[in-house]
């Protein structure tokens, strides 16, 4: 017997792959591996969550309050907000929205892997630039735009690199699109992100017919289980999306908790600061390993790409990290074998990693095997 057949573009979809919990021999460990806020959530969202309306009840289809909040918080006309199941699904329904068969969705190397999903599941054509040192090649992505394009993604800060593009930057690559492309910037950790270097994503989507912005409530926010994202765009975009969004996509304890979230910024400002100092205490220790052929790319964001080139291979310190009790993010399937994205934990996280990739390059460059004992950094 034969089955239905899915479209062609389906078959080639390689699933999103998740961070990992746990090592290969199923022991828990330490999870650094999916950007997630290790400072846990804010008490006002967790109380919201425990007193929302009872689970029989149906949610509000239209997340009014939250939207209304957000609009508050960020000078924003709610009814130019859409919500949806984490940032992800508003990236899916802009492709689709926009993009089909014949068409191309345009995005930079090493950027976030769920483009090419999104793009490859409404029968679009992935179309991949040139990245300069990692990070965002405006000019790269320009010259790859053509008739056919209808979709840009630019993630800002870039996961899983943590590049980031100035807002001068953003605005030019905006100002060089054909009015019928749909610039999607993508500012899942732009809570991580000094005010002052804001990348003026959001006043671009409220002046502009083409730019849709999304955010998650995943990272700085704490709320990653609760599966929230939000967007802003023209209204003509707005309305376009909620055409085709889940009818409920936000639960009762979805948007109790994130309405408290959001009128209780400090912990995420909380996050922001946390993050920023342990950020750069780590890429300094790991400043000391560069004779090691190891190197750390500028963040923004709440991770920080590791990039191995000498002798202590990026599968080494994977491993290595492993027997250690740490589980990070080790990317060849995105074409970084050389690399571990390493999401930014507690100050005593952040120590143990550093030293024990000391520790580790240390051995290799002595011809030794690398040894599973942690070693403290300390302050």
């Amino acid at each position: 017997m034969t089955g239905p057949r899915p479209k062609p573009w389906i078959d080639a979809i390689h699933a999103y792959v998740p961070g990992k919990s746990a090592g290969a021999d199923g022991r828990p460990l330490v999870k650094l591996s999916a950007n997630e806020n290790p400072l846990g959530t804010s008490p006002a969202a967790l109380l919201a969550r425990e007193h929302a309306v009872v689970p029989s009840l149906y949610p509000d289809p239209d997340s009014t309050a939250l939207r209304k909040a957000l609009g508050a918080l960020h000078g924003l006309d709610p009814a130019r907000i859409v919500c949806g199941t984490g940032s992800g699904e508003l990236l899916a329904i802009a492709a689709g929205a926009f993009a089909g068969p014949g068409d191309e969705v345009l995005y930079v190397r090493y950027g976030f892997s769920l483009y090419d999903i999104v793009a490859r599941r409404c029968g679009a054509t992935p179309v991949v630039a040139p990245d300069a040192d990692y990070g965002t090649d405006v000019d790269a992505l320009l010259a790859l735009v053509t008739e056919r394009t209808r979709v840009v993604f630019l993630a800002n800060p870039n996961n899983p690199t943590g590049a980031f593009l100035p807002g001068g930057e953003v605005a030019r690559l905006h100002a060089a699109l054909p009015g019928d492309v749909l610039l999607v910037i993508d500012q899942a950790y732009a809570e991580y992100v000094a005010p002052e270097d804001d990348d003026g994503g959001l006043a671009l989507a409220t002046r502009a017919a083409n730019v849709l912005v999304t955010r998650t409530f995943s990272k700085a926010y704490g709320l990653a289980g609760e599966r929230v994202g939000w967007g802003t765009a023209a209204p003509a975009i707005i309305e376009t999306m909620n055409r085709i969004r889940g009818p409920f996509p936000l639960s009762n304890s979805a948007q109790a908790a994130t309405l408290a979230a959001v009128e209780h910024q400090e912990f995420v400002e909380h996050s922001r600061r946390h993050n920023a100092a342990e950020r750069a205490r780590f890429a300094a220790a790991l400043g000391g390993l560069a004779n090691h052929g190891i190197r750390a790319l500028p963040s923004e964001a709440n991770f920080i790409l590791v990039l191995f080139e000498g002798a202590l291979t990026g599968e080494a310190a994977y491993n290595g990290l492993a027997e250690r009790g740490y589980i990070v993010r080790w990317l060849p399937g995105q074409g970084l074998p050389q690399a571990l994205r390493i999401t930014i934990g507690t100050a005593e996280q952040m120590d143990e990693i550093a030293a024990a990739l000391r520790d580790m390059a240390q051995a290799q460059g002595r011809g030794g095997e690398v040894r599973p004992d942690k070693v403290s950094l300390g302050g």
